[in-house]
């Protein structure tokens, strides 16, 4: 996804959010989904929660403490003593683990390729399902995921389910991961996101899927400007609806 400017703030818009508004935003990697949270978050002055980050965060902290991600009481061990919480700062939001700043951590190909392994053991998935839904039990909030509408709030206000071709979205994560360092393939790029693709819509424990009610969109030639316009505009015609006047976007 590619950006020709960027959104500005409407203080209009964000007066007229309800004051317990969630949104949902479900989609497989590399679909856009992290970004637009995070840009529609700032845009409406929502939080931003990113539920990807706390299963990669359970990830890291087991193999940095050179545990295998298919041990599943090791795993629920791990997620019964993880604290966590996101912060923001002048770079970006971070992910804080146990008091330690994991933004990067868990971005790296060793969390991609476990991530999806320890995401599928149930206590896991329980504890943190728990965690997100305090998160967003008042205010308001956008959270991204593979379970949020489908599972974690399938009353959530507005739920959107981004997808993109297989190809477009492991260029995004080679762009990615080379601007952090990391020396990778397309070609492993895409075969880790087909082999995760497979194993989050294939877990019995709230699989990847479309929502009900999710409006779907397809990034893959999709830029940042227009996903966000279809968003805002989907966004404040249920408000419009709920409140039985016009409001713009």
């Amino acid at each position: 996804m590619t950006s020709d400017n960027q959104p500005g703030k409407s203080t209009d818009n964000i007066q007229s959010l309800p004051d317990r508004f969630v949104v949902a935003i479900d989609g497989p990697a590399g679909s856009g989904k992290s970004t637009m949270a995070k840009l529609l978050a700032n845009r409406l002055d929502m939080v931003n929660i990113d539920t990807g980050a706390m299963y990669r965060a359970v990830t890291a902290i087991m193999l940095d403490a050179g545990l295998d991600p298919s041990d599943e009481n090791a795993a629920e061990t791990a997620t019964s003593a993880i604290t966590l919480h996101f912060e923001k700062s002048k770079d970006g939001q971070k992910t804080i683990v146990n008091g330690a700043d994991f933004t990067a951590r868990i971005r790296r190909p060793d969390v991609d390729s476990s991530v999806s392994v320890v995401s599928a053991h149930p206590g896991v998935r329980k504890r943190l399902v728990d965690i997100q839904r305090q998160m967003g039990a008042s205010g308001r909030v956008v959270m991204e995921g593979r379970d949020i509408g489908s599972h974690v709030f399938p009353d959530a206000d507005v739920k959107f389910y981004l997808g993109a071709s297989d190809h477009t979205r492991a260029k995004r994560r080679v762009k990615d991961l080379t601007a952090q360092g990391a020396a990778i393939t397309e070609e492993s790029t895409l075969a880790g996101i087909r082999d995760r693709d497979r194993l989050d819509s294939q877990r019995a424990t709230s699989p990847l899927v479309k929502p009900e009610g999710a409006v779907e969109m397809d990034t893959s030639d999709l830029t940042i400007d227009a996903a966000m316009e279809k968003m805002l505009e989907t966004i404040f015609c249920k408000i419009n609806r709920r409140s039985g006047g016009p409001v713009k976007s």
